[in-house]
């Protein structure tokens, strides 16, 4: 981090860069101008320690520099910086840094050799091979996984659309990609229009409610999703019956995924679950609305491992040994490379085998293959009125 501190001027001595998008423009303007340089964010982010303040950012930000460019893809967007800021100035520098990222694709492509894999991913996700809608009789309500719990727990995907069903008989499934890699990765116009065609669809055929597995989905659909009403399955689960396996006593911490950053319903209904089967809970110091990003957040892994890195390592530290409960599946698996974590439908629907460290995630290729051996299975199992695969674009 820059140790140098800028003296505070009037608010008139910054202009940003002239051919800025507006909304850029504006962000820049707001960091430049109320920042009070606290250092209370940076205290929090490693990002932050190593590039300045948000006011130290954005007053030396030029697009044309490679410093520019590339720095706004090694923040998480966890908006762990937002919540720390002080009320009364309210500042949000995760969406300046998300606004440097369009800039950057609108200006050159914002092309980076290090994310085709996660864009691979995701476009295999709204492919015509993976994706699958089937849309039973008088079906209002759908059940969206995601992309990752379908790959590394088909079964359980199966086994929460069967407990589902049976308050929902009309249930549909919709496996399908909400495309927030590309959100993320400032890929503005192409997420809008992968979004808003599966929206659109959805909504022409009465569709009105999705229940999602997926922390991320469930943030793209609140932000995005218009009419249609979004719920994660671990509300539904905590307001209706539970899968009827026993009860075990441990002690556990839960780690809130970033996306879920200021859903306390979501956090609440969680804990409600864990309790429910005589959980133990012992709160870790940054939980609910100061959780910490698990380091997979914004793909700042593919261009700044070492930052990502240090987010799961500042989890494992903070979790002292407790086993680490979580409802992502991503960060399931990424805090689950350096230490004992699970996903919480693992242990609602398996609880035993789960705790016992018996109950392995499939991992790539293996999870291609299990998301087209799920997709066949659901082509037969349930009536469809209307069903569709996406055309590859």
């Amino acid at each position: 981090m820059q140790k140098s501190r800028e003296s505070h001027t009037s608010s008139s001595d910054f202009a940003p860069p002239h051919c800025l998008r507006p909304p850029l423009a504006m962000a820049l303007q707001e960091n430049a101008e109320k920042c009070i340089e606290c250092n209370l964010c940076v205290k929090e982010c490693r990002f932050l320690q190593q590039y300045g303040t948000p006011r130290q950012i954005s007053r030396r930000y030029d697009p044309a520099s490679r410093e520019s460019k590339t720095l706004a893809f090694e923040c998480s967007l966890c908006r762990l910086c937002e919540e720390v800021c002080p009320p009364k100035i309210g500042l949000n520098p995760a969406r300046m840094f998300l606004e440097m990222r369009r800039e950057s694709v609108d200006r050159d492509g914002g092309n980076f050799t290090h994310h085709g894999r996660i864009l691979n991913y995701e476009k295999r996700g709204t492919s015509k091979r993976y994706s699958y809608y089937a849309l039973p009789e008088k079906c209002d309500t759908v059940l969206f996984p995601g992309c990752t719990l379908p790959g590394t727990r088909p079964g359980l995907v199966m086994a929460l659309f069967d407990h589902l069903q049976k308050n929902i008989p009309s249930l549909g499934i919709v496996l399908d990609c909400c495309t927030k890699p590309s959100h993320d990765l400032g890929r503005e116009k192409y997420f809008q229009t992968m979004f808003c065609e599966m929206k659109e669809y959805l909504l022409s055929h009465d569709i009105r409610n999705i229940l999602v597995a997926c922390p991320n989905c469930y943030k793209v659909f609140r932000q995005y999703g218009g009419k249609l009403t979004v719920k994660t399955v671990y509300e539904v689960l905590a307001e209706t019956s539970l899968p009827s396996t026993e009860n075990i006593s441990a002690s556990i911490t839960i780690h809130d995924p970033c996306s879920t950053r200021h859903e306390n319903g979501i956090h609440q209904a969680v804990r409600k679950l864990a309790a429910a089967k005589s959980l133990r809970l012992e709160e870790m110091k940054h939980h609910g609305k100061k959780t910490l990003c698990c380091g997979e957040g914004g793909s700042v892994s593919c261009l700044a491992p070492e930052l990502s890195q240090e987010w799961s390592r500042r989890r494992k530290s903070e979790a002292l040994g407790s086993v680490i409960l979580t409802y992502c599946a991503g960060c399931t698996g990424f805090l689950g490379a350096i230490t004992p974590t699970h996903h919480i439908l693992d242990l609602l629907f398996d609880p035993q085998r789960t705790l016992a460290g018996k109950v392995k995630a499939a991992r790539a290729p293996f999870t291609y293959l299990n998301r087209i051996l799920l997709k066949k299975k659901f082509k037969k199992k349930i009536q469809a009125a209307v069903s569709r695969e996406r055309k590859n674009k």
